[in-house]
């Protein structure tokens, strides 16, 4: 099964990279101008996921959402753990109850096609990986992040080879399908937002393309029946 969607994956990602070029980080003014809204109310977002983080233990780790995912997920015995507030355009309400403002952001921004708090645990590191496709990209705010000794955020995004250090309130917007992993060097538990958001200004066959795919992700969401907390 992992075959499979690994296979699948990589013929989805050839398709886009003939059609689509650009730079790993892209500029949030032109591709995702809503990001201003989410920056300006990150404390409340951060206070909200802090509230999340009381019971941590309710929150699954993200190969028990996506079994695929075990290489990245479950490569160590430390928690990768995601709050799921939407997939593919798939709203999860009893996650969205607990976090109403970071929901009526999501819900207000119909680019925002899927949105969760991401929890890394201390000295968790998620092995290089790629996204699926390049009809989405990745937006990153930085929510509760350690400091390490010399003052810099101690977790490390590493996208195409370059380090990126995204503090408290800090964010990139990016195209993950380029190789990117992260490591969280610090004793201390590393929260931020992820945003998947609608690519713009693509040729008509890829934006056909994308529309295609989310709605095909989406209704697999629907049919999966994920469970997306732990009562």
């Amino acid at each position: 099964m992992d075959t499979l969607y690994n296979l699948s994956t990589e013929m989805i990602r050839n398709i886009y990279e003939r059609r689509i070029s650009g730079p790993p980080v892209l500029d949030v003014a032109s591709h995702f101008p809503d990001a201003r809204r989410f920056v300006e109310a990150w404390p409340e977002l951060r206070d909200e996921a802090i509230q999340v983080a009381q019971d941590l233990q309710r929150v699954p780790r993200f190969h028990e959402l996506m079994p695929e995912q075990a290489a990245i997920s479950a490569n160590d015995d430390r928690d990768w753990r995601m709050f799921v507030l939407k997939a593919y355009g798939v709203s999860v309400r009893k996650n969205s109850a607990r976090c109403p403002l970071l929901a009526a952001l999501i819900s207000s921004v119909p680019d925002v096609l899927s949105a969760a708090l991401s929890f890394l645990a201390p000295g968790k590191y998620v092995p290089r990986h790629r996204g699926p496709f390049r009809g989405v990209i990745r937006f990153y705010l930085g929510l509760s992040v350690p400091i390490s000794e010399n003052g810099r955020p101690a977790a490390v995004l590493t996208i195409d080879n370059r380090e990126y250090r995204i503090g408290n309130g800090e964010y990139l917007l990016w195209d993950d399908t380029f190789p990117h992993e992260v490591w969280n060097h610090s004793e201390n538990g590393r929260i931020a937002l992820l945003l998947d958001v609608r690519r713009r200004g693509m040729p008509l066959d890829m934006a056909l393309l994308s529309r295609v795919l989310i709605a095909a992700i989406g209704a697999s969401v629907r049919l999966r029946n994920i469970s997306w907390h732990r009562d």
